[in-house]
């Protein structure tokens, strides 16, 4: 992280009243997807959240008072990587899942995901610069086009036959409605 963002980080904790290390991730969920969209867990936010303009998701999932504060810091983080050439997001010299050394299961040449999420032995990621979505379901893994859907969102239901679904700018989109590439 530069140097000059940990004054952004410090004033943005303090404005907010989260702690700096909450701040952080949230500017590394946002870098990761693009500087638009963030999908991360944090204590602070209730565990697992996701923003979008327009749509935000805490943890905690009926406190508004936490997901107006998160949409605020997302919002202010947003504008400051949209504003600082020099924090590119991922792909252009920010870590990689890879470079982390996580566990990957998607093919290599889609690159970071934007967002990620598993629920029991369905997992998937979402890859906007390269417009494809990559399915897990117990072990293989799918990849589909999404064209021009900008993936915001995901619901994955619980049930026994484990759909997901996505939202876009344009809606809800079915995974079996996107053309399989893999």
């Amino acid at each position: 992280m530069p140097p000059n963002e940990e004054g952004l980080i410090s004033r943005i904790s303090i404005r907010h009243s989260i702690s700096p290390h909450a701040v952080r991730t949230i500017l590394q969920a946002l870098r990761a997807g693009g500087g638009t969209m963030a999908q991360f867990s944090h204590a602070d936010f209730g565990g697992m959240s996701q923003w979008a303009p327009g749509m935000t998701m805490v943890g905690d999932m009926f406190n508004n008072s936490l997901k107006s504060t998160l949409d605020a810091v997302c919002s202010e983080l947003a504008a400051h990587i949209a504003e600082t050439p020099s924090t590119a997001p991922f792909g252009r010299g920010e870590v990689s899942y890879r470079s982390m050394q996580k566990p990957v299961w998607w093919p290599d040449d889609l690159g970071s995901p934007s967002a990620v999420g598993a629920q029991n032995d369905l997992r998937y990621a979402v890859f906007p610069g390269a417009r494809r979505l990559a399915i897990n379901d117990n072990g293989r893994t799918d990849v589909y086009d999404t064209g021009n859907h900008r993936i915001l969102g995901v619901a994955q239901a619980q049930s026994n036959d484990q759909t997901l679904t996505f939202t876009s700018q344009d809606g809800l989109v079915r995974v079996r409605d996107l053309p399989k590439v893999r």
